[in-house]
């Protein structure tokens, strides 16, 4: 499949998609039926529709009786480990394997033209990107996401909270299912710019931004503290009615979900001539660049925040304005500060 049909590639290998990024219509006004509905089929294809499958199955065959959970334990608490352990190896390490070890397309679609495991660094542990990639991800990153889920299914088990079944109440809890992908957006930029202030930034967010050209294992790749600020979204089941199962797939969204903003490519190839869209672009150049694009683009927080960046060349004009603003004000800042 030809990539330069959808996009360019620079001098350095680097290929950027000629269709700017944009928000999704549901949050642009004036709202339009026709580019809502032309829109909703990716609000649910492929990522949303696979990780409520997922949760479906973990909830429905592999999460241990209402009478086992009533029990803080740690039997169900490692079986929960596994269980997501598992998960996440079978889906970033197939999108690993495919994309960077087999490299079955190349570079085609790829945002950066380099593979990280041919460029060791000391940020890493090891030198190798991906080995401290896994190492944080099943080190804490999977342990913290089954210690939400283990404090979530204990207190439905025990009656705690506002637990809902769906015979009572099916509209809420489609509702609230239907909009738990844009409450995780909106969760995960708040976060998010909390952990760009500089303190924090420094000793904790860090460690995920060393990965500037990220791989599917890059994803859960975090600092602890992000990794518990990261699924703290997951609690809002227990401020509003919900069910185990929308529990579990929030957690999924998260956890699962966080590699969609990390593959790296901008389609994966499905034969020569057909390809599927991975809707990585707008968090990859928040890797690139850093204070850009702090939400994942379907919501318009950045747009009205100042930060975002659509991937064209006009977005890179905006994006150069706006940092030498802020040079010029830190600078100004600086210098009435010498002059006192």
């Amino acid at each position: 499949m030809d990539d330069l049909q959808f996009g360019t590639r620079d001098r350095r290998g680097d290929w950027r998609p000629n269709d700017a990024a944009e928000n999704a219509p549901i949050f642009v006004w004036p709202w339009r039926l026709a580019k809502f509905l032309s829109w909703l089929p990716y609000y649910f294809l492929p990522w949303n529709v696979l990780f409520f499958s997922v949760a479906a199955v973990f909830w429905l065959f592999l999460t241990p009786s209402r009478d086992t959970l009533l029990s803080l334990d740690w039997g169900w608490a490692l079986y929960l480990l596994v269980r997501n352990s598992a998960i996440i190896i079978l889906f970033y390490g197939a999108l690993e394997l495919r994309l960077y070890v087999k490299r079955r397309q190349g570079t085609h679609f790829k945002y950066n033209g380099k593979f990280p495991s041919e460029h060791p660094s000391n940020v890493f542990m090891f030198k190798s990107q991906n080995i401290d990639n896994i190492i944080r991800t099943f080190g804490t990153g999977v342990p913290i996401w089954t210690a939400y889920e283990v404090l979530l299914l204990w207190t439905w088990a025990n009656g705690w909270g506002l637990w809902a079944a769906f015979a009572e109440h099916p509209v809420w809890l489609v509702c609230f299912g239907l909009v738990l992908p844009i409450l995780h957006e909106f969760h995960f930029y708040c976060i998010h710019r909390l952990i760009h202030i500089p303190v924090l930034y420094k000793w904790v967010h860090s460690v995920h931004h060393n990965s500037a050209n990220p791989s599917p294992w890059s994803s859960l790749s975090m600092h602890p503290v992000e990794h518990l600020l990261y699924w703290s979204g997951s609690l809002i089941h227990l401020i509003l009615p919900s069910h185990p199962l929308l529990a579990i797939y929030h957690l999924n969204i998260a956890g699962t979900g966080a590699v969609v903003g990390h593959i790296g490519f901008d389609k994966i190839e499905t034969s020569e001539n057909a390809a599927f869209g991975t809707h990585a672009y707008v968090h990859y150049l928040h890797h690139k660049y850093f204070e850009v694009n702090y939400a994942d683009g379907m919501m318009p927080l950045d747009r009205w925040m100042g930060t975002w960046h659509d991937g064209t060349k006009e977005g890179d004009r905006l994006m150069q304005e706006r940092f030498r603003k802020k040079k010029e004000g830190l600078n100004r800042r600086t210098g009435e500060s010498s002059t006192e």
